[in-house]
């Protein structure tokens, strides 16, 4: 600053000069720009929109206690969609609640001749966001039949992998006949932010709005992985304003969440929500998954699911799920997980197709047998091993009874189906 005759390069712009370069020029900042180039390009929305202007309207009392109710649901890509609705108060059960419906042409699951899907409502959860008495509302996905009890027809079809329907549905029908073994699941929710930046190809992976993690550098890369994990301070963790937004939310929804905690490459955090019975893992995790988009938009970031965000010597971001049964729960429960394994083993890639919803081919690129991750290719278990396909902790092998964490599901997969599968393999034929 100060000297017009500074040449430097700083985020691809060029400050020209007759001078020679500068080996550590002085820029403004290092998000900044040296002296004289032009600004970053700026990114859409262009104008923001103030929060506070916004508060004094969501402060305002709704007339004779009419709610708002926030209807949750997944599109083809297995995108979370939602829409209000007014209700007169505040419900007190599903059964309270209406049926509603949507274009499903609009989200890749209908023909725009025959666009009507119902939306039936599953779960009720306090709205975080909008408070005093509102509510977010967890949908199913149903065909409308005249004939049918209620107009509502068979669940929606998959169609192919880019028109997703109902697989809740299916979830329902395996936890309904593994109910007596009464199944626990904690899943562990890894997740990755990133700028609102323009979308770039600099990094590979699948479903990403941006080129830039939250919290690296706009060129090149931060410092190798190691301070991240767990991490304090403002060198180390990138994005805890986002966690622990996340947080207070869940735990106001009613989410059963159990914890956070910064994750090894930096911009990654997970959460872990359970332990819940059966269907309700499903349920909590992806309305959790809904509050969490709903932050990062509060907040101007985006949070990415993809299971290998950024290539190269980092880490992946998985969706460990953790399982018991009454069974592996009971004295001498050890020997019922051992014979789990035996079950698994043989039906690897029925549970890598299962584990992501591309079909196992977002979980190549995490799956690697590096970076805490067992091969895609070869199942593997073992006590206190993240190495393996399967992690049986230290304790549950001491106490001989408890759990065991299946590492392989990758953090964009669908928890209806991953633990459906789960139950399907362990536990069914037991049944």
């Amino acid at each position: 600053p100060g000297d017009p005759a500074l040449v430097t390069q700083l985020k691809g712009e060029t400050c020209v000069s007759s001078h020679p370069p500068l080996s550590n020029p002085p820029c403004l900042s290092a998000m900044g720009n040296c002296a004289g180039a032009p600004p970053p390009p700026e990114i859409p929305p262009y104008t923001e929109l103030d929060h506070a202007i916004v508060e004094k309207f969501l402060n305002l009392p709704s007339d004779k206690g009419k709610v708002q109710a926030e209807y949750v649901w997944l599109g083809g890509a297995l995108e979370l969609r939602c829409k209000t609705k007014t209700l007169d108060r505040t419900p007190r059960s599903v059964s309270e609640l209406p049926v509603w419906n949507y274009d499903g042409s609009s989200t890749n699951q209908a023909p725009g001749t025959d666009s009507e899907v119902l939306l039936k409502p599953v779960a009720i959860y306090p709205d975080p966001f909008r408070g005093q008495g509102n509510v977010l509302v967890l949908c199913e996905t149903y065909l409308p039949d005249k004939d049918a009890p209620g107009g509502i027809g068979a669940p929606l079809p998959t169609k192919g992998p880019d028109s997703v329907g109902n697989t809740r549905a299916a979830a329902v029908k395996v936890m309904t006949q593994v109910m007596s073994q009464k199944p626990w699941f904690g899943i562990e929710q890894e997740y990755t932010l990133f700028e609102r930046d323009v979308p770039g190809t600099n990094f590979s992976g699948a479903g990403l709005h941006g080129k830039t993690p939250y919290g690296w550098p706009r060129q090149g890369q931060p410092k190798p992985q190691g301070p991240y994990y767990c991490s304090v301070g403002t060198e180390n963790a990138f994005g805890r304003r986002v966690a622990e937004a996340h947080y207070k939310a869940c735990l106001y929804a009613g989410i059963k969440i159990s914890g956070i905690n910064g994750e090894v490459m930096p911009g990654q955090w997970e959460y872990q929500v359970g332990p819940c019975d059966g269907i309700e893992s499903g349920d909590q995790l992806w309305m959790s998954r809904f509050l969490l988009q709903r932050v990062c938009e509060e907040l101007g970031v985006v949070v990415t699911f993809d299971p290998k965000p950024i290539p190269g010597d980092w880490n992946g971001a998985g969706c460990h799920t953790n399982v018991s049964t009454e069974d592996t729960r009971r004295a001498g429960g050890y020997k019922k997980i051992v014979e789990y394994m035996n079950r698994l083993e043989p039906k690897q890639l029925e549970h890598i197709q299962a584990y992501d919803p591309t079909g196992g081919e977002a979980n190549k690129r995490r799956l690697t047998g590096k970076h805490e991750t067992a091969s895609i290719e070869k199942f593997t278990w073992g006590v206190a091993n993240r190495g393996a396909s399967v992690r049986i902790p230290r304790m549950t092998e001491k106490d001989g009874k408890g759990y065991f964490e299946d590492r392989r599901p990758a953090s964009n997969m669908d928890p209806y189906t991953v633990t459906a599968k789960i139950m399907e393999t362990c536990v069914l034929p037991d049944v």
